[in-house]
């Protein structure tokens, strides 16, 4: 009777020490599910905080009115910058595609550094989706040769996210233009004449060239590294903006896209 006693409480023990383990993890696992659920709940609730502050701003700044073509009405759009300045000083344009991707349509910052706008959107507010902004040592007037223009890669489909859809040229062959508007009243369009991904050291981000060698080299080689060969014709006498966003290949990568400026208004 004493050996199977013994036997009994070791059984016992045994089964108590595995429930205890079995507790312990149950309650790890909960800990667990309830940390992500908080995380993804903060993700989510700052891509939606992002997305409602950007709309209200489109809807403060954003201006349409009808103008006659011949006989037919088309409607403008226009910017009401003295809003967006009240708003942020560091105000120095607006950027938007039409018709697609038409959810890029934002205002654009030029910060005293590349970082500043990261994590902070257009009207400073804390935010994974920051601001799309133009290259600290680029002019505001977008007068010199290479323009650069960051903007996230959101994975909820905001900011420069669906700038990428430009690796496909049938995406292109439809959508080929995107415009400028400054708060001095310029409307500029720009073709898109060269697309694809580098690494974020390319001399595609250098924005000063000595000489017009230089320049055309530059050119060459936005040209040589494109997906396709889009067929638009650059010059050294043109100006060009790069559209810069990350990629899923890895943090040292960039997807780009130029665009050539062309005479004439957004509107014509």
């Amino acid at each position: 009777m004493g050996e199977n006693k013994r036997k009994y409480h070791r059984g016992r023990r045994r089964k108590q020490k595995s429930s205890i383990i079995s507790n312990m993890i149950l309650v790890i696992a909960i800990i667990v599910f309830c940390v992500s659920a908080f995380q993804l709940f903060r993700i989510m609730k700052g891509y939606y905080d992002g997305r409602s502050e950007y709309d209200k701003i489109r809807d403060l700044a954003i201006e349409t009115e009808g103008k006659k073509n011949g006989e037919e009405e088309q409607a403008r759009f226009q910017v009401n910058f003295d809003e967006l300045l009240k708003i942020n000083p560091d105000t120095i344009g607006w950027i938007r595609f039409d018709p697609e991707p038409s959810v890029i349509s934002y205002p654009i910052v030029q910060g005293s550094n590349n970082s500043e706008y990261l994590k902070k959107t257009f009207s400073s507010n804390e935010n994974t989706l920051g601001a799309i902004f133009l290259n600290v040592d680029n002019s505001p007037a977008f007068t010199d040769k290479n323009s650069i223009i960051y903007g996230h890669r959101m994975k909820d489909g905001s900011m420069f996210r669906h700038l990428q859809d430009y690796e496909d040229q049938s995406f292109w062959e439809a959508n080929p233009y995107f415009y400028i508007y400054t708060p001095d009243g310029s409307e500029m369009k720009y073709h898109i004449y060269s697309v694809g991904e580098v690494e974020d050291t390319s001399d595609t981000y250098l924005t000063v060239f000595g000489t017009e060698e230089e320049y055309q080299a530059f050119l060459n080689m936005t040209k040589e590294v494109a997906l396709y060969d889009t067929g638009v014709e650059v010059t050294t006498n043109d100006t060009i903006v790069t559209l810069s966003t990350c990629t899923s290949a890895s943090d040292n990568h960039r997807f780009v896209v130029r665009g050539v400026r062309e005479e004439g208004g957004a509107d014509e």
